[in-house]
């Protein structure tokens, strides 16, 4: 499966995005190199205040592009990830955009890492660079056992995470991201990292079937149930789409900072039109 990802990718950087997904990642760059003049149409945040007052003209501080970028993946492998109301299930899907993710880097020579949390624990595999060693990193996280549907949902080690990759890395969020509160760090976490949230629904996630009477499984239950389509079903199911969405947009404010794609739809497709739309929005900047 990884190789065949792998041929995906190599074409799409070859031919489609070519140097968008290093561009998107790297924004202004965040090395200092020197002091220098402002000039009408460079970027009020860098201006050097402490110089700008002492010459008596404006100053700015010069970044330059750091040479690779460290991409660290969180996995939230809950259950709910295991439904699907058509051919695969978003745990399947999820797994298969965070592959694609991963060797995006291993093409573009970036570190990449990642941490998987399941109900039986964390397991962090240190961002590592080299073809081989992404590819071993990336196999290792499609092998992880698949949790339960009984199972708790999975608690992220966000304290660890914050001290996990260097400053100014890219932190990828993937998961099933219910209506929930924002975790506790949340905001140090945003201001450390370039943060990113990527989300697979299934065509029941944004609406529920068509007929009036189905039967679906009660992971909490343990059971089979009947829905029977009535208003307030729909109406319940609307409600909790909108707290989702609602959550969701709160963890990333930036619509470019989130992706999400239907278990129907081509990943990769997906990140291809994600970073065209991020490259565009920076080159207006």
């Amino acid at each position: 499966m990884l190789r065949q990802l792998e041929w995906r990718v190599r074409h799409a950087v070859e031919n489609v995005l070519s140097g968008e997904y290093r561009s998107t990642f790297r924004g202004r760059g965040m090395e200092f190199d020197q002091v220098v003049k402002y000039e009408f149409g460079d970027d009020v945040r860098d201006i050097d205040w402490n110089v700008t007052a002492r010459l008596g003209e404006p100053y700015r501080k010069k970044f330059v592009e750091e040479r690779e970028v460290t991409l660290l993946l969180v996995f939230e492998d809950s259950p709910s990830l295991h439904f699907g109301s058509g051919a695969q299930s978003r745990r399947e899907a999820l797994l298969e955009l965070a592959g694609l993710v991963m060797l995006l880097g291993a093409v573009n020579r970036d570190r990449v890492g990642f941490v998987h949390a399941g109900p039986g624990g964390n397991l962090l595999r240190e961002p590592v660079r080299g073809r081989g060693a992404i590819l071993h990193a990336a196999a290792s996280l499609l092998a992880r056992p698949a949790p339960a549907p009984t199972d708790p949902v999975p608690e992220i080690p966000w304290r660890f995470l914050a001290r996990a990759a260097p400053k100014h890395s890219v932190l990828l969020w993937l998961g099933d991201f219910p209506p929930r509160p924002e975790p506790e760090g949340w905001t140090v976490l945003r201001r450390r990292y370039q943060t990113m949230g990527f989300r697979v629904d299934d065509p029941w996630d944004r609406a529920l079937p068509a007929q009036e009477t189905f039967a679906a499984y009660d992971p909490l239950a343990g059971r089979l149930v009947t829905l029977e389509g009535s208003p307030a079903e729909r109406a319940a199911h609307a409600a909790w789409s909108a707290g989702r969405e609602a959550a969701w947009q709160k963890l990333f404010p930036d619509r470019l900072s989130r992706l999400v794609v239907g278990t129907g739809e081509n990943r990769l497709d997906a990140l291809v039109r994600f970073f065209h739309a991020r490259m565009k929005a920076g080159a207006r900047r």
